[in-house]
């Protein structure tokens, strides 16, 4: 089967750019063809792929004159859906209907797999071939903030053939949002891939040196995560000023458009022993996950919570947001949940874990990663979609 991909963020630096990327590697290792669509503003080199260029600091040939936009923040880009002019818009709709109508012609896709009931899925959708879509939550953040896209949105909710859910929370809010939708919503849980997060045997002081750190922490706390108000980087530095000691270090890697606010607010609250590194790829967030002895998901609002099961495939547990789809993966095996904005409450988890109060096993909670949410397991249901889809196609012609 060939399958095109359509995102409208790159392939690193959000949660969906991973979905699709751990999607695309999970569907060629069964031995379908892909290619993915997606914006970019530095240069890739990948038969993968099919960048759509943007840029507002560099020069890339053919590149759209402004950063590709987002609908909250993204660690290279801070531009909002919400603040394109309409000459941005017209520009950005003509080059991705361009950029579809290519691969169609070249690559001939059986079925095209749209990510967030948005732009791009309602650009897609005008094309004579089978539509799914996968709700990653963003997009009902950006269908909620003024009615300026909901006509796209939902042409594309109506045009599709099916609506993939990542929670079950996400599903109620897909549901709510395109309520004549209903009937074609299906949940298949977000998947990780084993084949770049694992457990692994790694020196603690060795990574930390790596990371220009100070090789003599014996304790570990790990964030990993977009620096945007929703991910709840405040609320993780509050309780740090809690739970901080001598012996741990706490290390948040990621980027957008809090960054700067966040490094004066741990100024402010005089923190110590706290490393802001910026965006890591994921060969060396392993590591840190596999270091960590415990990582943290403060979000107030995640549909999903792609780094939870990340960092668990890596032995860490986790503590997270007891909101949206994070309790729905955290059991009290594999980690622990809080109230949300109750930061006093996520530093007294962090120090039982540190502490040894509460005690995890590694092995397990990476058991538990691999056996619940392993991509290669959860491609099998997607798989069947889509064959739906082109069955389904084939009876209507």
């Amino acid at each position: 089967m060939r399958i095109l991909l359509i995102n409208h963020f790159p392939l690193n630096g959000s949660g969906s750019g991973v979905y699709n990327a751990n999607i695309a590697h999970s569907l060629i290792r069964k031995g379908h063809d892909v290619k993915i669509i997606m914006p970019e503003n530095v240069i890739v080199d990948d038969d993968l792929l099919h960048p759509v260029y943007f840029t507002d600091k560099e020069t890339i040939e053919s590149a759209l004159p402004f950063n590709f936009p987002c609908f909250t923040t993204h660690p290279r880009s801070v531009k909002s859906f919400h603040d394109l002019t309409d000459e941005e818009l017209y520009l950005y709709n003509k080059t991705f209907t361009e950029a579809l109508a290519s691969e169609i012609a070249s690559f001939a896709p059986d079925v095209i797999h749209a990510s967030h009931i948005w732009l791009l899925a309602d650009i897609a959708s005008k094309f004579d071939i089978p539509l799914i879509i996968t709700a990653h939550g963003t997009d009902l953040f950006g269908y909620n903030e003024s009615t300026r896209f909901r006509q796209e949105a939902e042409n594309a909710a109506q045009k599709a053939f099916k609506i993939i859910t990542i929670s079950e929370d996400n599903a109620k809010l897909v549901e709510k949002t395109f309520p004549f939708a209903k009937d074609k919503t299906l949940l298949i849980k977000n998947g990780y891939d084993p084949e770049v997060f694992y457990q692994e045997n790694y020196d603690k002081g060795t990574v930390l040196k790596e990371l220009g750190i100070d090789s003599n922490y014996q304790k570990v706390v790990s964030f990993a995560g977009k620096f945007t108000h929703f991910k709840g980087i405040d609320l993780l530095l509050k309780a740090a000023a809690l739970y901080q000691r001598d012996d741990t270090v706490t290390i948040l890697c990621g980027n957008g458009e809090q960054f700067a606010e966040m490094q004066k607010l741990a100024e402010e609250l005089e923190l110590k022993n706290l490393v802001f590194l910026g965006n890591k790829p994921h060969e060396v967030l392993r590591k840190i996950y596999n270091i960590a002895d415990v990582s943290l998901v403060p979000s107030r609002n995640e549909a999903f919570g792609l780094v939870v099961i990340e960092a668990m495939a890596c032995g860490a547990p986790v503590i997270g947001t007891n909101q949206g789809g994070i309790p729905e993966i955290i059991n009290p095996n594999v980690g622990i949940v809080f109230e949300p904005e109750n930061y006093e409450e996520l530093a007294m988890a962090v120090s039982s874990v540190l502490t040894g109060e509460i005690k995890f096993d590694a092995t397990e909670i990476a058991k538990y990663a691999y056996d619940n949410y392993s991509e290669d397991e959860l491609i099998k249901p997607l798989i069947g979609v889509y064959e739906e889809a082109v069955k389904t196609k084939k009876l209507t012609r």
